[in-house]
């Protein structure tokens, strides 16, 4: 199993006002629930790659990029779903700027980046408002919950008008 790095020291990298370095990590990413469904990254260590540049005054820029499968119930059908998602986030950190916009949430003031919670909302940022098992997922019946991807021709007989009720208790002997 590869060397998990959960949080990572930028000032280890001793880069100067300009420098930038690429680094090839692995970050565990924490299951989530959305959607009122637990999901998982799998695997749940991800190989992940940072970019990280010093600027000017001390701060940084970052880039995080990594692939991805997310595995749950598929919303539609609730069949197991394990789609694929590319991830490319950006984040800059520049003390003393006196801008939230240029603070970075996972950037602390030592200067260690927390790597295992930016993927994790890296990735949820990502995801669209629905997972499902396939683009064109068809779902379930919604009169006998049959999956409709099994048998595209599922149907069922109209249900009679309930106005024209009385005239079925009509016999003729």
């Amino acid at each position: 199993m590869p060397q998990r790095t959960d949080v990572f020291d930028l000032a280890r990298l001793g880069l100067t006002s300009g420098e930038g370095r690429r680094l090839d990590l692995h970050v565990h990413v924490e299951p989530f629930t959305f959607g009122g469904q637990a999901y998982a990254a799998t695997p749940d260590v991800v190989p992940v790659r940072l970019d990280v540049s010093r600027t000017t005054g001390s701060g940084w820029a970052l880039r995080l990029r990594f692939a991805v499968s997310v595995s749950g119930p598929c919303v539609r059908c609730l069949e197991p779903a394990e789609p694929l998602f590319e991830v490319d986030a950006r984040e800059v950190e520049q003390p003393g700027a006196g801008d939230d916009e240029l603070s970075s949430p996972y950037v602390d003031d030592e200067g260690e980046l927390d790597l295992a919670a930016w993927a994790r909302d890296a990735l949820a940022l990502t995801l669209p408002a629905q997972i499902t098992c396939h683009e064109d997922c068809a779902g379930l019946c919604a009169q006998c919950g049959a999956n409709l991807n099994d048998d595209p021709g599922h149907a069922h007989q109209a249900a009679p008008d309930p106005r024209w009720a009385k005239l079925s208790e009509i016999r003729f002997e």
